[in-house]
């Protein structure tokens, strides 16, 4: 998989969201909560870029303000879920036995459900007293890893399963080679590069959830920009003022057809492509060459 061979179109819109979340504090223009009460849903101009909102608030900021704000929890999330994901579906493929069994019902029960409804369920679960201390943007962190990891941990069972049957790993063994050797050195590579794949085409469904979240008012909280957040205030003024709604709006469906995209464009570069065109012909020069050479061979013998 390299990145060298993907297509600039298909690179550039989630890197840019990647630069964008990264230089956010150099980016905006303004602070994402100051109100200017003196400048309520005002078109765009040179002191506001993309104009402001119904309490005055620079919509350039808060989009920029915004992607840093999905990027970080994206990033919380997916490496969270990964780690979890890959350590239990691995071991429930090493060990085997009872221990599998048991690890893939849990894994059945946390596919049974949607992501988001688990997620949600979880959201309310970390509403009440006893976590009170955690701030709702982590409670919506640890709800969507705790609902993320299970797909992870599935496709790591499988590739663990499937590379323990192959011959190098019984080799590796008869050798006197460690299970963790064995693990770190042959298997958790493939699983790896399985769950990285999968997980760039995910990182567009993760921050569709963390909008969704926060659409519903169980994610990030006000001020905080969140883009989510930023439709549900534009909603009142639709009518009058699109932008409100739009802006956001565009912005999360770029990035999320960005990862979209990115995902498939990593997947279709692990797919065989056909021979075609000179090299097919060179192949065939080279295949014909090897035949004669062997048939020279077998007549002098």
């Amino acid at each position: 998989m390299k990145l060298g061979r993907l297509p600039w179109a298909i690179l550039s819109p989630a890197i840019t969201f990647v630069l964008i979340g990264i230089f956010a504090p150099l980016l905006m223009t303004h602070d994402t909560a100051q109100q200017d009460y003196g400048a309520l849903l005002q078109g765009p101009s040179a002191s506001h870029w993309l104009g402001t909102d119904y309490l005055g608030r620079d919509m350039w900021s808060r989009i920029i303000g915004g992607a840093r704000t999905s990027l970080v929890a994206m990033v919380f999330v997916l490496a969270a879920a990964l780690v979890i994901g890959v350590v239990i579906g691995s071991l429930a493929g090493y060990i085997g036995g009872i221990t599998e069994m048991a690890l893939i019902s849990v894994i059945d029960i946390m596919l049974a459900l949607p992501s988001l409804v688990i997620a949600l369920a979880l959201m309310g679960v970390f509403s009440g007293e006893n976590f009170t201390w955690m701030s709702d943007y982590w409670k919506m962190i640890l709800a969507l890893t705790l609902a993320w990891w299970a797909n992870y941990a599935r496709m790591s069972r499988a590739v663990v399963v499937s590379e323990l049957q192959q011959p190098y790993i019984e080799a590796a063994r008869v050798m006197g080679a460690s299970h963790i050797w064995i693990f770190v050195r042959h298997i958790l590579p493939h699983v790896l590069g399985l769950v990285v794949v999968y997980a760039s085409a995910d990182a567009g469904a993760l921050v569709l959830a963390i909008a969704t979240l926060s659409f519903l008012g169980l994610g990030v909280a006000p001020p905080v920009p969140e883009w989510g957040q930023m439709l549900v205030d534009g909603m009142s003024y639709i009518e009058e003022y699109p932008s409100l709604v739009i802006i956001p709006g565009l912005a999360l469906t770029a990035v999320v057809v960005s990862f979209n995209l990115l995902g498939e464009a990593f997947a279709l570069q692990k797919v065989p492509k056909a021979i075609r065109g000179s090299l097919l012909r060179r192949k065939k020069a080279e295949r014909a060459a090897e035949d004669e050479a062997r048939r020279r061979v077998e007549a002098g013998a």
